[in-house]
């Protein structure tokens, strides 16, 4: 470990600045799914800087996008036209599914899911949020105010009525002994009695699988259960996907799809992989509430050049080599891989996931009790051994969370597997 920067980040950073392991890591270059220390140690990279390295590192088309579009202007702001941004928006409008769309670029997720509120708000003309147990939705005050993970709310103060749902955890609380088609009746009846006991809200906001919760996600078509309840009153949905856009979850492009019976979301925000590292977050929504909004408002670093011209090279090379496809193909071995290790493992509670995203929950032997310390042991471990996993997870942070560059091949999945093994059997 760099011991002189370790001493000076904790001299000029905030103590709740997390740090992974217990000699802190510094990762100076990457290639590919790997990464390198200052040390010159390689590992196998099955987290992407919490998902948004989503093609690969260091990879050309991007690296070649920002080095050409640096060369002439890296940033003018929205107050000017902007080829890059024009051109991006257009993309994402099409691919969102959403009639009419209009699109909004930020620099994060936090600020993403900041605008969705502003919109859903303004447009009821009210403040109360629906939002899922377990949920994360970014560190801003407002998006704050509506996670429901206790581990990442450090404030109950809030510029909004929150008011908190069931479904986005299968496997715990009241209704998981029930299958799937009475879990999401039940949840549904939980909704809608919420709903006779409060004033109109101004949206739903839920991530189709939960990220920072440890990749939980409800059964398929609860949402759009939901969906029906909630436009019978003219309550709008957010779809947060911020770690489940791009095809990461395989099967869809889009992680609101598995729930598309009744149509796209009203709202879907977006950020991380579509970057592949670069600051990209934004908003897409139909013109009606994009446009409700009555005072002037610009973005100084959204939709930046440089930024706009890293996304449209990484969505072209996603699109183009099928990585979604990828994601579905090897994700789908490396979840059959490490649900037979799991087998053999009594401290895994349940691998679960889709696509390249993946969750490992650990619990105490023979109980559904958090095992947080478990989960750190094996971090370390799978560090040891060469491979770069994530924590995550509700009952504490008990959940790996497995995702790799969506370019991710079978022999590398393999090799992560392996290591992943070794370090679960340590415990």
């Amino acid at each position: 470990m760099n011991r002189d920067l370790f001493a000076r980040h904790r001299a000029v950073l905030p103590d709740w600045l997390a740090l992974y392991y217990e000699d802190p890591l510094e990762i100076t270059h990457g290639e590919g799914r790997h990464v390198w220390d200052a040390a010159g140690n390689k590992y196998l990279d099955f987290f992407g800087g919490i998902l948004t390295t989503m093609t690969a590192h260091a990879l050309p088309e991007v690296t070649k996008a920002v080095a050409e579009q640096a060369g002439r202007i890296v940033h003018s702001s929205t107050l000017y036209l902007n080829r890059p941004m024009v051109e991006l928006a257009e993309r994402v409008a099409q691919l969102s599914g959403i009639p009419d769309a209009r699109v909004f670029f930020t620099t994060s997720g936090t600020e993403a899911n900041d605008t969705a509120l502003l919109l859903a708000t303004a447009h009821r003309r009210s403040n109360t949020i629906l939002a899922m147990r377990n949920s994360y939705h970014g560190r801003s005050f407002s998006s704050v105010g509506i996670t429901g993970n206790r581990g990442w709310s450090p404030t109950s103060l809030s510029p909004l009525q929150t008011l908190y749902v069931h479904g986005g955890v299968r496997t715990r609380g009241p209704y998981a002994h029930l299958d799937d088609r009475d879990f999401i009746d039940a949840c549904v009846a939980d909704l809608e009695d919420l709903l006779g006991h409060t004033r109109a809200p101004a949206a739903l906001i839920a991530e189709p699988v939960q990220g920072v919760g440890g990749f939980t996600s409800p059964p398929d078509g609860l949402y759009a259960a939901f969906r029906e309840v909630l436009h019978e009153r003219g309550i709008l949905w957010i779809a947060d996907e911020v770690q489940t856009g791009w095809g990461r979850t395989g099967e869809h492009f889009w992680g609101w799809q598995a729930h598309g019976r009744s149509g796209p979301p009203d709202i879907v925000t977006f950020a991380k992989g579509i970057g592949n590292g670069m600051s990209i977050g934004g908003v897409v929504a139909r013109a009606e509430i994009m446009n409700c909004l009555d005072a002037n408002s610009i973005s100084t670093f959204g939709g930046t050049q440089v930024t706009m011209a890293a996304g449209l090279a990484n969505l072209n090379h996603l699109l183009e080599h099928d990585l979604q496809g990828n994601a579905r193909r090897v994700g789908g071995l490396l979840i059959e891989r490490l649900r037979a290790v799991a087998a053999q493992v009594p401290h895994v509670r349940e691998v679960r996931g889709r696509g390249l995203m993946i969750g490992v929950e650990l619990a105490r032997p023979g109980t559904d009790e958090a095992a947080p310390e478990a989960a750190s042991t094996v971090l370390e471990e799978a560090r040891a051994g060469g491979l770069l996993v994530g924590k995550g997870g509700g009952h504490s942070t008990s959940v790996l969370r497995i995702a790799p560059p969506m370019s991710l091949t079978v022999a590398e999945a393999e090799e992560g597997a392996a290591i992943l093994e070794r370090a679960l059997r340590s415990i």
